[in-house]
Order: C-alpha cells, then sequence, then structure tokens
C-alpha cells in the first residue's frame, strides 16, 4: 500500500493486535526503515505500555533506527579474508564507496 496504511488499521473501532505489528515488520529493510517506522508509530499511538502490540512495536521500531541509519547484515557474518559489505549509508551519490 506504498506510504498508506490500511484503512482497516486505522479505523476506530480496530483493535491493534501483534499480528497488525508483524504485518508491518514483514517488510523492513534499510531502504524502508523510516516509512515503517512512521506506521508503527501511528499504529501503537494510542496503546498502553503494557500492550503486547506496542511493547514489539516499540522493539521493532529501535531496530529499524538502527538499519536506517548503519545498515544490516542478513544471512551468515563474512568469511576470513573477506569485508562484510558496506551499507548503503557509506555510499556517496554516484555508487563510490568510501
Amino acid at each position: 500500500m506504498s506510504q498508506f496504511e490500511d484503512p482497516k488499521r486505522l479505523a476506530a473501532d480496530h483493535e491493534v493486535t501483534l499480528e497488525d505489528v508483524q504485518a508491518l515488520m514483514g517488510a523492513s529493510t534499510p531502504h524502508f526503515a523510516m516509512q515503517i517506522r512512521t506506521r508503527l508509530k501511528q499504529l501503537i499511538a494510542g496503546l498502553p505500555e503494557n500492550h503486547p502490540a506496542r511493547i514489539e512495536g516499540e522493539r521493532e521500531i529501535a531496530r529499524l533506527d538502527q538499519i536506517a541509519f548503519a545498515g544490516e547484515v542478513r544471512g551468515h557474518v563474512a568469511e576470513d579474508g573477506l569485508p562484510p559489505l558496506a551499507s548503503l549509508s557509506v555510499a556517496d551519490a554516484a555508487g563510490e564507496r568510501h
């Protein structure tokens, strides 16, 4: 749904669930981290602090903050003698790494 949230989740009578949070988290990559973070913040804004969906949402927001600026490593760690791939945040506009 691009930047827009599922209207069903935003309905006044919708009770936010852990599954709602997990549905947004499923597509989280460094490229879209800030957009997903914004959607999660809106989704959990009215929930009590001890609500499972809020707890999971806040945990995911912290992870999204980290990967948005530092990138992430998926899979296994680089093998001996091979450096890990640099985060996109260190590549300049010409695509050169620093």
